[in-house]
């Protein structure tokens, strides 16, 4: 696959692994209009590659991302409304849409600074390994602004009530061992293990059946708000899609080794960290 040349992303792949790396280094990989479309635009190509089929986002040199760029997403646009609105619309559709709903196993390895905007990747992907040593923080509070662009909602949503309103009202920055504490992130590694550990969970995902690994991503990401009558409806209709659109058959090669080859127990082997 031959994507376009961006500036401030970086894109490799090797072994089905596609290594995503906000690239402003020297800005703490802040994001910028520009970095909004390059994301869109290097999503999008992902999506539909066959080489790439698991996710990592990452960010280059010391950090993962300090959220958006205060002078040229929030100052240099006050006074141009077309300009803003295109940069908040495309800030919106890769932070969310595209990686909340991303047909493949999705992981954020945070590697340092993580604020504000940074958030809302941060929860749309479907794991989160970070660095012990990791510095997170809503400092919006002390700027003037709302930790917004769906920053407030995605920490309610991965934290407790209490712990989300403590580091948006104080400003309070944490590290990674906080944030694997509060279920911000799914655990906190030695830095030097940050790699090796991210690469581990992908290889596990690597194995799982894509279609059926795509249905259950989506049946997690609606049924939360349902209630049970709704997720019932939802629940059988998702099962015979699924069914209709595995190649693998995966239902039928799951029950044969379980029921006639004996060879798959599941539970016996954990995912061992």
């Amino acid at each position: 696959m031959a994507l376009p040349k961006f500036q401030t992303v970086k894109v490799e792949i090797a072994e089905g692994i596609a290594w995503v790396t906000m690239n402003r280094p020297e800005k703490r990989n802040a994001m910028t209009p520009q970095m909004h479309e390059e994301m869109i635009s290097a999503l999008g190509e992902l999506a539909v590659a066959p080489e790439a089929k698991v996710l990592v986002l990452t960010g280059a040199g010391e950090s993962w991302s300090a959220g958006q760029d205060i002078d040229l997403f929030f100052r240099d646009l006050d006074d141009k409304p077309v300009e803003k609105r295109r940069a908040i619309l495309a800030s919106q559709e890769w932070r969310w849409n595209q990686l909340a709903h991303f047909p493949k196993p999705t992981i954020a390895m945070v590697n340092g600074f993580c604020y504000g905007a940074a958030f809302t990747p941060l929860v749309a992907c479907d794991f989160a390994i970070a660095a012990e040593d990791a510095k997170f923080g809503l400092s919006e509070i002390n700027w003037g602004i709302l930790p917004g662009g769906l920053v407030s909602k995605v920490m309610l949503d991965a934290c407790s009530y209490r712990d989300a309103k403590w580091y948006a009202l104080t400003g309070e920055p944490f590290d990674g061992k906080v944030a694997e504490k509060i279920r911000l992130i799914n655990y906190a590694v030695p830095r030097a293990k940050l790699k090796q550990e991210t690469l581990k969970l992908a290889k596990t995902l690597l194995a799982k059946n894509p279609q059926v690994y795509k249905s259950v991503k989506e049946v997690m990401h609606h049924i939360r708000g349902m209630d049970v009558e709704q997720a019932t409806d939802y629940l059988r209709a998702k099962e015979m899609e699924m069914r209709f659109m595995d190649r693998e058959g995966g239902r039928a090669q799951g029950m044969k080794q379980f029921l006639d080859d004996k060879t798959y127990r599941p539970g016996i082997e954990t995912y061992k960290r």
